[in-house]
């Protein structure tokens, strides 16, 4: 059971990483997103960074196994999924004006 479990995570963060590389190079965002993003590349930066965390998590640390050395790496990357999930809620923040009319 256990290689179809870890089979369905790294087919799930990659799927969600291509919809962030999606983001970042089209501007495309999921239809459920469209709504609430106002900064499409932000999302998908946001995105990546937090499939790439999850993934770092998932893969060292519970799909791996009871291994205490690698604790510090797999605490690195929910921190790095934490910063993907605040970069996806500042892409939902307006951005600052740019131009000679910004005051």
């Amino acid at each position: 059971m256990h290689p179809y479990l870890v089979g369905l995570a790294a087919l799930a963060m990659t799927g969600t990483a291509l919809m962030g590389i999606a983001g970042i190079a089209t501007g495309w965002v999921a239809p459920w997103m469209r709504i609430r993003v106002l900064r499409p590349k932000l999302w998908g930066y946001g995105v990546v960074v937090g499939a790439v965390g999850m993934s770092l998590y998932m893969f060292i640390g519970p799909l791996r196994g009871p291994d205490l050395s690698m604790a510090p790496f797999a605490m690195t990357g929910m921190a790095m999924f934490f910063a993907g999930l605040w970069l996806q809620t500042l892409s939902r923040r307006p951005g600052r004006p740019s131009g000679p009319d910004r005051r």
